[in-house]
Formats: C-alpha cells, sequence, structure tokens
C-alpha cells in the first residue's frame, strides 16, 4: 500500500519549478532549437543557390504585398553571404546561452534569437516549420522577461508562454477530433505511410497492432483536448500532462523526422510547470497569477466582438441587395434573386446557377458585362441556403430539389413567353443540365462553365479521391465558424480578385456558417446522386449548348475534357461548341476578370452567331477591351419580361 502510494506521489502532483529555473530551462532548450536551426541551414547552403529550393530570386515574389520598407529589408538580409553570416552568428550565440548563468545578457542573446528567427523565417520559406515559430514565441518572452526588473512582469511573459503552449495543444487537438480520420484512428497509419513524414516500421506496426493503435491515436486526442486540466486541483495533473506531452514530441522527432519540434516545444513546458503549481508551494511563493484572468477578460472581449462581426455578416449575408426580390418554391424554400437586367423582352433571359459553397456574386465580372453590353435578360439567384435564400423544406434534401427550385425560378421570375438560357457553374452546371430537361422548349441553350458531370466520381479518380475528403473539410469549416472563428478569417484571393462592389457581399457569406452547411447538404445529396448514376447522359432536344472548360481542370485530368464534350453531345438538334479558357483554374475563369471576359465573350459570341464562336476543343479568345468597371451591386430591374 506504501508503494502504490509512493508512486501515485511520483506521477500525480506538480511540478514545482522557482521563476528563475523555469525561465532558465526555457531559454536553453529554444536555443538548442536555434542551434539546430541553423546548423541545419548552414549544412544546406546550396539550397539558398541560384536554382535551389530557396532561392531568393524566385521565393521573394511570396513578399510582393509586403510594403517597400519590409522588401528592402529582406532582400538586405536574404543574400547568401549576409544570410551565411546570419546563421554562423545565431549559432555562437545559441551556443553560448547553453553556459551556465542567469545574467541580463542571456535576455539580449534571447531576444537577438528570436528577432533573427522572425527576419529569416521568409528567406527560408521551405524548410521553416511551427518549432520555429514557437522558438520565436519563447525567446521573445523569455528574453524580455530577462530583461524587465520587475518580478510580476517576469511572471507576466511567463503567463504568456504558458498560455500559448495551452492553447497550441488545445486547438489542435479540438481540430483533429473535428476530422474523421482521428477520430476512426485511421490518421496515424495515414501519416506513417507518407513519404515526407512517414516511418515504415512504425506503419507497419499500425496495420498488425489495430486495437493498440486506436488506444495510441485517441490517447493523443485526449492529451491534447484536455491539456489545461494540467491545473486542475492544484496541478495534480500537471506531471503527466507534461510527461506526456514531451514524449509525444520525442516520438515525433523520431518517427517523423521533426527534431527541432521536441526542444521548440517542450521548451514551453518549464513555464506551464511554474504556473501550474499551487501558490502555497514555496517554489513559487509571491508567483503574480494576474496575467490569467486579464487573458481571460481579454478573451472574453475577443468573443464579444467576434459575435457582433458574426452578427453583421449575418445580416450582410442574408438582406441580399436593396434590389433583391423573393420567390417561395413548390418545396417552400423562398429563393432570393436579382434581376441585372430586363434585356429585349424579344431576346432570351440568361439564369446563372452558382456552384456548390460559391455565390452568385462569383458571376459578378461576367454578369456585369452581360448587363451592359447585350440585350439578354441576366438574372442570378441564390439556392436555399445560400445568401438571402432560406431552406425551409422538411424532407430529406435531395439535388432533385434544387432543380425544382431553378425550374419553378425560371417559370416563376421570368416572363412566360421569354426563353432562358441557363448559365451553370462546376454543381451549378449539372442542375442547369436537369432543369433544361424539365423546362423543354423554353429553353434556348445552356452554358457549362467548367461544369460538373454526374458520372465524375466513378471515372475521375482525382475527383473520386478528392470527394473523400470534401465532407470532412466542410464539416470542419462548419464547426469552426459555429465556434466563432470566422472572425479571424482573411479574404481570400478570389474575394479581393470580385469587382470592388460585390467583395464585402461575397466574404459575409464565406464567412457565415450558413453556406458551409448548405453546401454540406449539397454534399451528401449529390455524392450520393453521383455514386448511382450510370449510362449515358439524357438528350436535350432543340437547345444550343455551350461548353467552357478551364484549362487546369483539364490539364490535371483528362477525363474532365471527355466529359465536358459529352455535355455538349447531349444536346440534339441545336448548336454546340466545347472551348478550354487558357490558363484559367476551375473558380479563376468566374473571378479572374481577364479570364472571366474571355468567357463573356465566347457566351456572347456563340448565341449571337458571330465569327469565332467556338469549335469543339477551341481555345479561348483574349478579353475584348479593358475590364467592365463594376457598378454599386447588381443593377435594379422591374421584372425579367
Amino acid at each position: 500500500m506504501k508503494f502504490a502510494r509512493r508512486i501515485a506521489s511520483a506521477v500525480f502532483g506538480p511540478a514545482p519549478v522557482s521563476r528563475d529555473r523555469a525561465l532558465g530551462m526555457s531559454e536553453r532548450l529554444a536555443a538548442v532549437t536555434s542551434l539546430t536551426s541553423s546548423l541545419e541551414y548552414l549544412s544546406q547552403r546550396r539550397q539558398m543557390r541560384k536554382g535551389g529550393l530557396n532561392d531568393w530570386d524566385i521565393v521573394k515574389d511570396v513578399q510582393a504585398e509586403s510594403t517597400p520598407l519590409v522588401r528592402r529589408l529582406l532582400n538586405t538580409v536574404s543574400g547568401p553571404g549576409t544570410t551565411t553570416a546570419l546563421h554562423i552568428a545565431r549559432a555562437a550565440v545559441a551556443a553560448g546561452m547553453l553556459l551556465p548563468g542567469d545574467s541580463r545578457l542571456r535576455g539580449a542573446g534571447s531576444l537577438f534569437l528570436g528577432a533573427t528567427s522572425a527576419l529569416l523565417y521568409p528567406r527560408h520559406r521551405y524548410g521553416t516549420d511551427g518549432s520555429d515559430q514557437v522558438a520565436i514565441l519563447v525567446q521573445t518572452a523569455t528574453g524580455a522577461a530577462r530583461l524587465v526588473p520587475s518580478p510580476q512582469a517576469k511572471d507576466a511573459l511567463l503567463w504568456y508562454v504558458a498560455l500559448q503552449a495551452n492553447l497550441s495543444y488545445l486547438i489542435s487537438g479540438w481540430v483533429k477530433l473535428l476530422g474523421e480520420p482521428w477520430r476512426d484512428a485511421s490518421a496515424l497509419g495515414g501519416v506513417m505511410r507518407t513519404r515526407t513524414y512517414g516511418h515504415e516500421g512504425m506503419y507497419r506496426w499500425t496495420q498488425e497492432h489495430p486495437k493498440a493503435a486506436r488506444l495510441l491515436t485517441h490517447g493523443v486526442l485526449a492529451l491534447e483536448c484536455l491539456f489545461p486540466l494540467a491545473y486542475a486541483r492544484g496541478g495534480l495533473l500537471a506531471r503527466p500532462f507534461i510527461a506526456s506531452a514531451a514524449a509525444f514530441h520525442l516520438a515525433n522527432g523520431y518517427f517523423m523526422g521533426l527534431g527541432r519540434f521536441v526542444t521548440a516545444f517542450t521548451s514551453m513546458h518549464p513555464t506551464v510547470a511554474y504556473t501550474s503549481a499551487p501558490r502555497s508551494h514555496p517554489a513559487v511563493a509571491g508567483r503574480d497569477d494576474r496575467a490569467l484572468p486579464t487573458a481571460l477578460a481579454l478573451l472574453a472581449a475577443m468573443v464579444a466582438a467576434g459575435a457582433g462581426t458574426a452578427v453583421q455578416r449575418r445580416l450582410r449575408t442574408t438582406e441580399g441587395w436593396h434590389t433583391s426580390r423573393f420567390l417561395t418554391t413548390r418545396h417552400g424554400n423562398e429563393l432570393q434573386y436579382e434581376v441585372l437586367s430586363n434585356g429585349d423582352g424579344e431576346r432570351p433571359v440568361m439564369v446563372f446557377a452558382a456552384g456548390m459553397v460559391s455565390t452568385s456574386e462569383h458571376f459578378a465580372w461576367i454578369t456585369e458585362r452581360l448587363a451592359k453590353e447585350t440585350e439578354y435578360g441576366v438574372v442570378t439567384y441564390a439556392r436555399a441556403g445560400y445568401a438571402g435564400s432560406r431552406y425551409r423544406s422538411g424532407a430529406p434534401f435531395r439535388l432533385s430539389e434544387s432543380v425544382d427550385d431553378l425550374v419553378d425560378l425560371v417559370n416563376g421570375a421570368v416572363a412566360a413567353h421569354r426563353e432562358v438560357i441557363l448559365v451553370g457553374h462546376s454543381l451549378g452546371g449539372e442542375i442547369a443540365r436537369r432543369a433544361a430537361l424539365r423546362l423543354g422548349d423554353r429553353v434556348h441553350g445552356v452554358v457549362y462553365l467548367d461544369s460538373s458531370h454526374p458520372g465524375e466520381l466513378n471515372r475521375s479518380t482525382q475527383q473520386s479521391d478528392t470527394a473523400e475528403k470534401l465532407r470532412g473539410s466542410l464539416t470542419q469549416m462548419a464547426w469552426f465558424l459555429r465556434l466563432g472563428t470566422g472572425v479571424l478569417m482573411a479574404r481570400p484571393e478570389w474575394v479581393e480578385a470580385l469587382p470592388v462592389a460585390y467583395r464585402k457581399k461575397a466574404f459575409a457569406q464565406y464567412a457565415d456558417v450558413r453556406m458551409w452547411e448548405a453546401g454540406r447538404r449539397e454534399w451528401d445529396a449529390v455524392e450520393a446522386d453521383f455514386r448511382s448514376f450510370s449510362g449515358e447522359l439524357e438528350r436535350i432536344e432543340g437547345a444550343h449548348g455551350l461548353v467552357v472548360s478551364a484549362q487546369q481542370t483539364v490539364d490535371r485530368d483528362p477525363e474532365q475534357l471527355l466529359m465536358h464534350k459529352e455535355l455538349a453531345d447531349a444536346h440534339q438538334g441545336g448548336r454546340t461548341a466545347t472551348v478550354v479558357i487558357e490558363g484559367a483554374g476551375h473558380d479563376t475563369v468566374l473571378t479572374q476578370s481577364r479570364f472571366a471576359h474571355q468567357v463573356a465573350d465566347r457566351v456572347i459570341a456563340f448565341f449571337d452567331g458571330l465569327p469565332g464562336a467556338g469549335t469543339a476543343h477551341g481555345r479561348g479568345a483574349p478579353a475584348a477591351g479593358s475590364a467592365a468597371g463594376p457598378a454599386a451591386g447588381p443593377s435594379a430591374g422591374k421584372e425579367a419580361a
């Protein structure tokens, strides 16, 4: 019994270290990280030469949008000679930091290592990792703690590192938990079989001992998700949590080759040990813990600000434009749509259907051009659950429901005597194709913009492999946004590429959970529908068909080009054409103005019957003239009649 108690007392309980000892251990472990890092870079100087992995003449392009001062500073330190000299100096300083002592010069040494790590980080874009970022954080904080005279300030800086450690484990764990591979324990084997981070022996072990591998995987999840429990009951669990985390990083260093992670992440552990010990313990007597409630107050303020931002974005998303109209479909869904142009009452109306997890604003370059320069009517809409459209159907969602909604929109928003041209991107192209079969003679033509094909998951290995990951990605994004992380999101490049007047609205939708929930709902139905498809496409009689492919799509997967040709061949009795837009990607074919204007040129030429409308496997024409300037949002129109 006494022996068991001795074991329990050795395993459980706080791991008290004094302020000075915690500071010294953290700065030395971080110094080992910097020493290892610089020696690695010095041994691989060839990568900095012309044509190397970190050739600055190439890597510096990433900094193109930085300020001139930052670019000049980086250019100054990024010459091979200067970079080498800095690494030699870092190695010398880091080695000196390993010597005994506690003088304030150690603070200057840590700050030097942290500052040079940050300065060289862009220089070694390929080869840096999370260990460098952790080292910068620890060295900046411990360096400042060495230099400030106030014990309270030292404690605040040590609390800062400890809280960062807790956040790093906590967030990493919960992000993993949202991923199905970690929940079903396949992640460990999946990582171990990769060439970059894998280990053949460990991979075989996971396959030969699945129960043990599952236990280990879930143990890692528990360690990370529950790491803050190290502070519970006076640090009762501090020792097992810190020891387990250290063992985890040692395993990563051995099996995954992440050697710098061992010293980088364990450099935060002494601060956890210091801050988790009860204040009654002699080793931490006088510790100032005001940093913790201050951090919690700041977190609460950030949560409140994030909630306010989320509400604003939701309102911007659901209110639509000042010209928005609404229509209720047979399924009870309420669709928001815009009439950008009435056009000539005798000409067809173009109705645009967006892709999955996409917005009607994606079409802005094309629709603005068509509205201003042609006599076609132009209508865009958001499917149920997107933007201001409401998903109200109580039945299990099927793809046919979105097809019904589009048919109802055409019949309800477009005058009965006018024909329509259905324009769909990605999944919107497949919805448009099926709607054309329902609408019959009302359809003048269909434009497929890098469209989906119902057989793609069965015929394309690339599409099938991507499909397996897509559900997890959609689920994760939805969870992240529900947790309020949308406030941390930066505008993606595709938003910045849209006409200025559309950017806020598009980004509000992108950062709102509704779009991702709608995408997840659609993807479940799409995958089931596409997996069950076999045979040939149904024939569309009388309607013209224009198929526009993005070059990057068909280059990566030639099967897509064959399927796109089948979309055109399905049109019987009408004119057809296929065209590839050179250089365009699946999304940039819409969002980049130079590609979008080529698409608009092709659409106009095809339906107006002008020369150069395109023949099978033709190439995109250059954009006509300068980019059309964005309006202040969708143009107002009384009715598409």
